[in-house]
């Protein structure tokens, strides 16, 4: 089970304006900045993103390396898969492929993916088998 995740990316600001555009649509509300001289040498200062008390969203500032990492974000119905795709394009996205079945994986499996400003691949996915309906 993952408990969190660091994504590297160029520009902060312009990260914390699009997850805080994209990733409230799924209930990731929460915001902390973490300083990092509070950790252990050489810990990066974080800017955090969570739900329900939790932070597991962690952005740093560094060199962006868009092809090292994939999210996925559960979504509970197929509208809330097009509330984010339709969030994730004016904050900075751009389309990788829209929402809808994706038959490759399952006929149940309804999902949008985009790319944010840092060419990170994002999914927005309902498994109606696993989650949601």
């Amino acid at each position: 089970m993952l408990d969190h995740i660091f994504l590297t990316v160029g520009d902060i600001d312009k990260s914390i304006v699009f997850n805080g555009n994209v990733l409230p649509i799924h209930g990731i509300t929460n915001r902390h900045d973490y300083d990092g001289r509070q950790g252990p040498a050489g810990h990066p200062e974080l800017k955090g993103l969570g739900a329900h008390g939790r932070m597991f969203f962690w952005l740093r500032v560094g060199r962006a390396a868009p092809g090292a990492a994939h999210v996925g974000f559960v979504a509970d119905s197929e509208a809330l898969v097009v509330s984010a795709y339709d969030a994730a394009g004016p904050a900075g996205a751009v389309e990788i492929h829209p929402p809808g079945p994706q038959l490759h994986c399952d006929p149940r499996y309804h999902a949008a993916k985009v790319a944010n400003p840092d060419g990170y691949s994002l999914d927005f996915v309902l498994r109606s088998w696993r989650h949601g309906r």
